[in-house]
This record gives C-alpha cells, sequence and structure tokens, in this order.
C-alpha cells in the first residue's frame, strides 16, 4: 500500500491511498482533496496516519480474495465431499473385467465397497451413505441378496471366468485346489452351517467349507461350498466336476496338498481320467518305500522316484525344509513342555495330532515328553512327497506343487484384505451371495495386483487399496455463473500414479 497525490481536473489534488495488485493500482480510500499546499500537508499526514492503521487491518483488503474464498468455503457442508478413490480404481478394474455387464448398480457399491471398506451389510450401508451419499436399507440389500444366487450369479461366474481365461492366454492345462473353513458369529445350526474342524480354530462357531479351484498365478476358476462337518477329502471331485461341467473344460492336472490325498480321491481323479498332483503322507508309505527314502544319499534340493500304487512317489530333500521342519519341531516340543508344567493336559491330549504325537502316559496321572519319537522324527527332516500319475519331469512335477502357495495366498487375501469372515448371515441364499461377491471383489483385486506388479509400482496392492481411501471429489457450485461441477481434490504423488497406472492400463 502506499500514497499517492492525484492532480484534478479542476487543478486541486487528492490525496489517495491505494493498493499494487496483480500489476494494477487499486484505489482503497480517498483521503481528501485541496489546491491549499498547507490542507495538502494536513491532509498527507492524515493518509500516513490511515495507511498505518490499513496496514493492520490488511486482510480486510490485501487479502479481499482470501475472505471471499474463506466465505465460500464456509459455505460447502460434508454432504458436498465424496470418497471417489474406490470408484476410481476399483471401478476401472470392474469395467475392465466386465462386471459391468451385470446390470445393477447395487452389486456394483456393494461389491466396490468390500473391496474398500469390507464390513458388514448393515455397517456397508453406513459407509455408501457417508462417503459416496447412496441411500439404502438394509431389506433393500437383503432382497438384492435373496435374487442373485438366481438371477445374476451365472452371470457373475461366466463373466469371472472368462476374465480368467484371458489373463492365463487360454491356458487351464493345470489348476489348484484347495479348501478352507469360513465361520460364522450365530452359535445356532442348519443344514449348511456345521460345527466341524475350524482351520480358523473356531471349534465351537458354526461353519461351512469354501473349495477354490485357481489358475497358475491364483487366477481364480471357480469355487464351491459344502457343510461345515464334511471331510475336506470329499470335495475335490465334487467340486471339479461341477465346475468343469459348468465352463467346459478339458481335463487339466489337477494339484492339490497332502489333506486331499486318500484312495478314494485317487480312484475318482483316475476313474475320471485326470491327471493329478498331490502332496503324499510319506510317514504313511510301505515300509519298502521308507527305508528306501531314509536310506537314499540324497543331495540338497535332489530326489528320488518311487512306485506307489498305480502312481509314482517322487521324494524330494531340502536342506531349507529340514531347517524349517527341526525349528518347528522344537517349537511344538517347546510349547508342550509348558502345557505339561502347567497341568492343563490331561489323558485325552495323547492323540496323533499334530505335535500331541509326543506325549506319553507314566503310570496313571503323570504326562510326559516321548524324547524317543522326538529324536526319531529328525531322520525325516527336510523331506517331502509328491504322489502324481502324470509324465512330466520330476522337477516340473516338484514346481508344479510349490504353486500351491499362490491358493493359500488366495485364501489369505481373501479372510483378511477382504474380510470374507466371519458371516453373519443365516439364511444359505444369503451366504452362497455374500460369498459370490467376495469372490468377484478377489477376482478385482487380483488383477489390480498383476497390473501394479507390471508396471513396478513400488507399493503393495494392500496399500494401494488404502490410498484409496482418502481421495476425496468436491461437488461445488461456483458463486458467479452458478454452474455446478465436481472437482477431484489434489492427490499425494502415490495417488496419483495409482490413477494413472488404473486409466493407462484399464
Amino acid at each position: 500500500m502506499f500514497i499517492r497525490q492525484k492532480r484534478n481536473k479542476s487543478g486541486s489534488f487528492s490525496i489517495q491511498i491505494l493498493l499494487k495488485e496483480n500489476g494494477r493500482n487499486k484505489l482503497l480510500k480517498t483521503i481528501g482533496s485541496s489546491s491549499d499546499p498547507k490542507e495538502l500537508l494536513i491532509l498527507n499526514e492524515k493518509a500516513k496516519q490511515e495507511l498505518e492503521r490499513l496496514k493492520g487491518q490488511v486482510s480486510l483488503f490485501v487479502f479481499e480474495k482470501d475472505v471471499q474464498i474463506e466465505s465460500f468455503i464456509s459455505e460447502l457442508s460434508n454432504a458436498q465431499i465424496r470418497t471417489i478413490g474406490p470408484e476410481l480404481v476399483f471401478g476401472k478394474v470392474y469395467d475392465h473385467i466386465g462386471y459391468n455387464k451385470v446390470n445393477n448398480d447395487l452389486f456394483r457399491h456393494l461389491v466396490i465397497a468390500r473391496l474398500a471398506f469390507p464390513l458388514s451389510k448393515l455397517k456397508t450401508i453406513e459407509y455408501l451413505y457417508r462417503y459416496q451419499g447412496i441411500i439404502l436399507d438394509l431389506d433393500t440389500v437383503y432382497r438384492f441378496l435373496d435374487k442373485l444366487n438366481t438371477e445374476l450369479k451365472d452371470q457373475i461366474e461366466q463373466i469371472s471366468f472368462k476374465h480368467t481365461l484371458k489373463v492365463l492366454n487360454g491356458n487351464l492345462s493345470i489348476m489348484f485346489y484347495d479348501m478352507t473353513t469360513l465361520y460364522f458369529e450365530a452359535s445356532d445350526e442348519d443344514d449348511l452351517r456345521k460345527t466341524g474342524f475350524s482351520k480358523d480354530g473356531k471349534h465351537s462357531n458354526p461353519q461351512i467349507y469354501l473349495g477354490l479351484l485357481v489358475g497358475l498365478g491364483g487366477y481364480a476358476v471357480g469355487y464351491d461350498i459344502f457343510e461345515g462337518n464334511i471331510y475336506e477329502g470329499h470335495t475335490l471331485m465334487p467340486t471339479i466336476e461341477k465346475i468343469s461341467k459348468k465352463f467346459n473344460l478339458s481335463k487339466p492336472i489337477i494339484v492339490a496338498d497332502a489333506g486331499l490325498l486318500n484312495n478314494e480321491n485317487i480312484k475318482s481323479l483316475e476313474l475320471e481320467e485326470y491327471e493329478y498332483i498331490l502332496g503324499a503322507r510319506i510317514k504313511n508309505e510301505s515300509k519298502e518305500n521308507k527305508e528306501k527314502m531314509l536310506s537314499a544319499s540324497f543331495e540338497d534340493e535332489s530326489y528320488i522316484t518311487l512306485e506307489s500304487g498305480n502312481a509314482k512317489l517322487i521324494v524330494q530333500y531340502s536342506s531349507k525344509r529340514a531347517k524349517k521342519d527341526e525349528h518347528n519341531r522344537k517349537r511344538g516340543l517347546k510349547n508342550l513342555e509348558k502345557k505339561i508344567k502347567s497341568g492343563k493336559l490331561t489323558k485325552q491330549n495323547i492323540n496323533n495330532r499334530g505335535y500331541n504325537k509326543y506325549l506319553k502316559m507314566e503310570g496313571e496321572i503323570s504326562i510326559s515328553i516321548d524324547e524317543e519319537k522326538f529324536k526319531s522324527d529328525q531322520k525325516w527332516d527336510g523331506l517331502k512327497g509328491y504322489i502324481t500319475n502324470c509324465n512330466l519331469a520330476p522337477s516340473v512335477i516338484i514346481e508344479n506343487y510349490k504353486n500351491l502357495w499362490q491358493i493359500e495366498k488366495a485364501f489369505r487375501m481373501s479372510k483378511t484384505d477382504l474380510k470374507i469372515r466371519p458371516i453373519y448371515h443365516r439364511l444359505r441364499k444369503r451366504i452362497e451371495a455374500h460369498i459370490c461377491m467376495s469372490f468377484v471383489a478377489y477376482s478385482i483385486y487380483k488383477e489390480l495386483e498383476r497390473v501394479l506388479k507390471e508396471e513396478k509400482y513400488r507399493l503393495s496392492v494392500e496399500k494401494a487399496s488404502e490410498l484409496t481411501h482418502n481421495m476425496y471429489q468436491m461437488e461445488i457450485t461456483l458463486p458467479e455463473s452458478r454452474h455446478t461441477k465436481n472437482i477431484i481434490l489434489k492427490m499425494d504423488e502415490d495417488q496419483a500414479e495409482l490413477v494413472r497406472i488404473v486409466n493407462k492400463k484399464f
């Protein structure tokens, strides 16, 4: 701000206070005018005093635009701000895979909400209203879940399968099968939800079994659900046959862990002309085979091939696995010793479950560690067996089996990142709808993970998901034109890169 003495047309002079703004002088105040030199001196003094006063209240003038902006912003409400990240990122992947062909907006909202904030259906409704401005009631959601299986499920599964087929370049010659348990918070059982052996450690909670079939890389092919008290070995063939029929699959090589190994499964696989690679229970092999395994001179990562019924038994030694086996045995032993000292173990604990096999009874009341049994198990450290009827090279068979970790990762992602468990539904059709949406969410999550890895994005898919939580969009009405616009707020570097990648790839 500065003082200016301006000559008027009448010959007098005006004493003014001006502000230089954007290269132009803006008149703030005229103190007075006169042609008398003495009066001009007095006006100049008044101008100096006013200038000092104005500098003390500079925001009234210098920041006039700021005041206008502040006033404009103060009129904005929370209802005008939306969390746009999940739609910008997951919505793009949703459309790319083809789920937008499912003509139902509620399905889209519920799937993307599960990816962004995996919550109960009631909490999801609150999230959709608070952050997306979408108004739903619980009855509407439940009515949708009730009809999802009958009206949309087949279309959804076909879209998912076609995407997996595309990602794998049509190669479904090998598939991996595993299953897990999903527990419920409710305590009552019914024809589907049964108490049984829980892989989550929730033995008192009703549960169901989820069988999942995936291709190389962990890309989902299909799934099935079973009663919670079924023997997991009885789920393999029904799942394979159901999914093969649904998608018209040829006979892929089936890879599964030792939990699915039983004579019935092997006979069924061979009868239906499937090739298979199954984890072997080498300690249950014949005496002759066990002697051959233990007498073999293994080098690190070397293997031997034996006959086992109509199949081959491949046994490999790994020094890395040997260290892990020894570590796990010693840790299991320490836990048993603690329980013995605490007096918590009883006769009922003496069984072959896990490390309880090292327990023995002394007299009628004393429980101790069977040191001989513990030491004798050492000779098995590092050995891993594979039962197969494939003609592939043993090294290829072993490598294919190792890819089972992808399905373990799929379950881990579903249980932790997507929080597929616990399940709060009671009706079977709603349980199946919940699993279906979680399956779709997993497919989207997996596709995003693939693209981020391909683009060498520095953050994991889990971190990328978190970044979507605070990507905001603001709806404003411009004060002059009165036009309404949606403006995405500026993102940080990682968020901007994530959106750039998604826009580029999808």
